[in-house]
């Protein structure tokens, strides 16, 4: 994006986040194919490395993930108020949407239809998440020393009951100590980067 941001600028990435907290269903996490599939696929206003580095920093972070990595790409794109923008579009369909259900729970939760609804969408949100993390491996797995530290960081996450955070603070310091140990490995990994551009 420009670096001259403009108020219809602005008014882009706020009904682009608009659009992705209005048709997401099941959580901070499901939002994230929807996401990329917007910002990078349809916008191209950010790279899928990028996306992935901020997805990890929005993890480790306090609040919910989409709302952070939001708040974070409307930063790149236009810095405070981008981040304004991206942030309010993001949170605004959840509060109208969550408003109007409060004041009708009650009526709603023990209709039939309602729950076949939801029964469908729970299976279909596992999909667009698994779909999303997918993509992001074939981005962010390009060596068998990341496959290596993605598949501990699995198991690590299924087996015991660690905190995000620590297994994303335990994969740093693993790539800080292999490059230390293998100087040649960032700098072959940037040579593939270039090369997959």
């Amino acid at each position: 994006m420009d670096q001259k941001i403009g108020i219809k600028d602005l008014f882009k990435i706020f009904i682009t986040f608009f659009r992705i907290g209005a048709f997401t269903f099941g959580g901070g996490y499901a939002m994230l194919p929807i996401m990329q599939r917007e910002v990078i696929d349809r916008k191209n206003w950010i790279k899928e490395e990028e996306l992935i580095d901020i997805y990890a920093v929005s993890q480790s972070l306090p609040g919910v993930i989409a709302i952070n990595s939001s708040t974070f790409i409307g930063y790149k794109l236009a810095k405070k108020k981008g981040a304004v923008a991206a942030t309010l579009g993001m949170i605004m369909p959840s509060f109208i949407i969550i408003t109007i259900i409060a004041m009708l729970f009650k009526r709603l939760e023990d209709i039939p239809i309602v729950q076949a609804i939801f029964r469908g969408i729970r299976p279909t949100v596992v999909a667009l998440i698994s779909t999303a993390a997918i993509k992001i491996a074939k981005s962010a797995i390009k060596d068998k020393v990341a496959l290596l530290i993605a598949v501990a960081a699995f198991i690590t996450s299924i087996v015991f009951d660690i905190h995000v955070i620590f297994i994303i603070i335990a994969g740093a310091i693993l790539g800080i100590v292999l490059c230390n140990l293998f100087p040649g490995l960032l700098n072959s990994n940037a040579k593939k980067g270039v090369k997959n551009k």
